[in-house]
């Protein structure tokens, strides 16, 4: 008997095309989920549908910071391909600047892919003919949202909004029997950490710093897949409203 077993399951990944999106939609796939990509790069997608199993995988290519775009998004979703039982939220983008740097419009540029488009989303895979009884919600936050860094405070604050939502909105859709929940990653090996590595070194006192706190060292994004499948499982059905930290020990060093 599977811990995890996603067959029959229609699931929603956004933010499919790379890193922990793209190894999530992978593993979804594996435990016999339907799953529907979303993501710019269309290229990409196809690439990835193609090495799927089955024929009942579909993508979207869509800039879900394009907030308008995602209500018809959303609608085509429904009418193409039926009801949802999960979504991965797994989009994001970050920019490390000073204080002085952050101008409201860098940081509103976050926002909106980080937590307006997430918020979004979530609130059309909620709307009535949507979703299944049992649909379940992972949002892909950081544990950047429980712990400070110079310089990064736009990402920080937009997961932490993202986490706040989350806690409300599980009051708000319960008696939909939906349930929805944040995983907290720590520094895993994506395409954001070469660029941290490529700005700071390897050797360099922050990543020392980093792996010192890190104690398990850097995550694989398996390991993240790995939670996000288990949280948006039926196994997982009394679980919603938390964060839950995947991060090598970093929140307890």
């Amino acid at each position: 008997m599977k811990l995890v077993d996603l067959t029959g399951r229609r699931i929603v990944v956004a933010g499919a095309s790379s890193g922990i999106g793209r190894e999530t939609a992978f593993l979804l796939n594996q435990l016999g989920a339907s799953v529907i990509l979303i993501a710019r790069r269309e290229e990409k997608l196809k690439e990835i549908v193609e090495q799927m199993e089955g024929n009942a995988n579909a993508y979207y290519s869509a800039d879900l910071s394009e907030l308008d775009s995602i209500e018809p998004l959303f609608k085509q979703i429904a009418e193409e391909q039926g009801r949802l039982d999960g979504m991965v939220y797994s989009a994001g983008i970050s920019m490390s600047l000073s204080l002085q740097m952050f101008k409201p419009e860098k940081l509103m540029n976050i926002f909106t892919t980080n937590f307006f488009a997430f918020v979004e989303c979530v609130r059309q895979a909620c709307r009535k003919g949507r979703f299944n009884e049992g649909m379940r919600i992972v949002g892909v936050s950081s544990i950047a949202s429980m712990q400070g860094d110079k310089a990064h405070l736009g990402y920080s604050a937009s997961k932490a909004a993202m986490d706040a939502a989350v806690r409300c909105i599980a009051k708000e859709v319960a008696d939909k029997g939906i349930c929805i929940n944040t995983v907290a990653p720590a520094m895993t090996e994506t395409d954001m950490y070469l660029k941290y590595l490529q700005r700071y070194g390897e050797d360099s006192d922050s990543n020392k710093t980093v792996l010192s706190r890190q104690y398990l060292g850097i995550a694989k994004t398996n390991d993240i897949a790995n939670t996000i499948a288990f949280l948006i499982s039926p196994a997982a059905r009394f679980i919603t409203g938390i964060t839950l930290p995947v991060d090598g020990g970093s929140t307890t060093s």
